[in-house]
């Protein structure tokens, strides 16, 4: 039988921060939450694929070149490919990330994500 899934519970089971878990896949997405706080990334850029990042609890900075954009609960963003980007926690946040399967590595997630 197909399950659903309820976010809060499954990011506030993760025990670890910058522990990613992942809950599945849509087509060629991965779909993980993590729970993340006062860490700030180096810039860095997905050159084949978008990246969506959905705040379910908290709220943080996604950094652009040309400036900031700030999200809180229930907010989303979509980063286009190719757009250099670094995630700015300062507090804790608890979100998913929708990415295309092979895009999270530890350059990208600060030496975090491991499979």
């Amino acid at each position: 039988m197909i399950q659903k899934v309820d976010l809060k519970k499954e990011v506030n089971a993760v025990e670890k921060l910058f522990e990613y878990k992942r809950l599945g896949t849509l087509n060629d997405h991965m779909l993980n939450v993590l729970q993340a706080e006062n860490r700030t990334l180096d810039f860095h850029i997905h050159e084949s694929s978008d990246e969506l990042f959905y705040c379910i609890e908290g709220e943080f900075d996604i950094e652009f070149e040309d400036g900031m954009t700030h999200l809180c609960d229930g907010d989303l963003i979509i980063i286009p490919k190719g757009t250099k980007h670094r995630p700015v926690c300062k507090g804790r946040v608890k979100c998913l990330l929708i990415e295309v399967e092979g895009t999270l590595n530890e350059d990208n997630t600060g030496g975090a994500y491991t499979e």
